[in-house]
């Protein structure tokens, strides 16, 4: 018989998302990290907070993962220790802190953003950039967040394509530099540049002292839409995560110039998260075309769409290769005869 358990799995989807948020918060994660077990009521007291709240967000956090109970004693899970304590080399609350502080409140507009195809969590029309006037703490982890994300997200795709024969990338919007940095430690013999707004800069440099990698990767002030010209004589231009923030013209102007730019014989390179090209899923794909919705005038694009604009752009040779990453499921690839 149909049951509606996969719509009630669907309409509390929040719910979880909601109870990690406010652990988060709290700090739960890190007060617990390196701790032999706390109880409802070492919670309690630790937090200022009544023993039924306390007891209930440790069972919430359990049941998803996040903790581990013994005996009515919680720790962190494994995956909570990696990524959800504060100070760790791959900490990811940040992200959780932008999505539960700044995209939540766009979401509970998103019938609005439907009805008038115009972002909830910005205006355009006010400000010159998606995260002007954002609070700058929140910035400076959701930073650190996209960092380990793209990390994880550059190894995959160092797996899967060969940049053996290549010298010099440029990586269009490279944000903290986290592709170059993996990819350069993979490839001894290649060089890259991030090319980005001006404060992200400064984030990205940090990211490449750091790697030890300040004489291989350099960073370069732009804006690849009010600037005439790309950074030229590179061999592999990257767009990573890029395409999905803008509509369909806006991505032409991009690849236009990435095939000026270009040295014969390069290629580009599209990570995205893809939409199938019958446009019925995956669910992250999908999901994140409708948070474009209420943050940008772009949306997620499939492998056809990526291959068409490619080919009327000049580049030929286009195939895609398909993988699992945390913010990438494929690279669509194109060469410049």
């Amino acid at each position: 018989m149909l049951s509606p358990v996969p719509l009630m799995q669907v309409a509390t989807g929040f719910w979880a998302s909601k109870t990690l948020a406010v652990a988060h918060e709290l700090d739960l994660f890190s007060r617990l990290s390196g701790s032999s077990g706390v109880t409802p009521a070492d919670v309690a007291e630790d937090l200022e907070i009544d023993q039924r709240p306390a007891e209930l967000l440790l069972t919430g956090c359990a049941a998803l993962g996040l903790l581990e109970g013994n005996h009515g004693r919680y720790v962190n899970s494994a995956l909570a220790e990696e990524y959800l304590v504060r100070g760790t080399p791959y900490y990811f609350g940040g992200f959780v802190q932008m999505l539960d502080q700044r995209l939540y409140e766009g979401w509970g507009r998103l019938v609005e953003a439907v009805r008038t195809n115009r972002p909830t969590t910005w205006d355009p029309e006010r400000q010159g950039s998606l995260f002007d006037g954002e609070d700058p703490q929140l910035l400076a982890g959701f930073w650190e967040a996209m960092h380990s994300l793209s990390t994880f997200t550059a190894r995959v795709l160092a797996d899967v394509v060969d940049l053996s024969g290549s010298h010099k990338l440029l990586d269009l919007g490279g944000g903290s530099a986290a592709f170059d940095i993996e990819l350069c430690k993979r490839y001894p013999d290649l060089t890259a540049t991030v090319y980005e707004l001006s404060p992200i800069t400064e984030i990205a440099t940090s990211k490449i002292s750091r790697a030890g990698l300040s004489q291989r990767i350099e960073t370069v002030v732009g804006d690849f839409f009010s600037d005439p010209a790309l950074p030229s004589g590179h061999d592999v231009v990257l767009l990573s995560m890029i395409m999905h923030d803008w509509n369909e013209q806006h991505d032409r102007d991009i690849l236009r110039k990435c095939w000026e730019g270009l040295r014969s014989g390069g290629k580009v390179i599209i990570a995205e998260l893809l939409v199938d090209d019958d446009k019925t899923g995956p669910p992250a794909a999908a999901l994140m075309s409708m948070n474009m919705l209420i943050e940008t005038e772009g949306r997620n694009y499939t492998s056809a769409e990526y291959t068409g604009w490619l080919h009327d752009a000049g580049f030929r040779d286009i195939h895609t290769i398909r993988f699992e990453a945390p913010g990438a499921n494929g690279a669509v690839i194109g060469s410049k005869p």
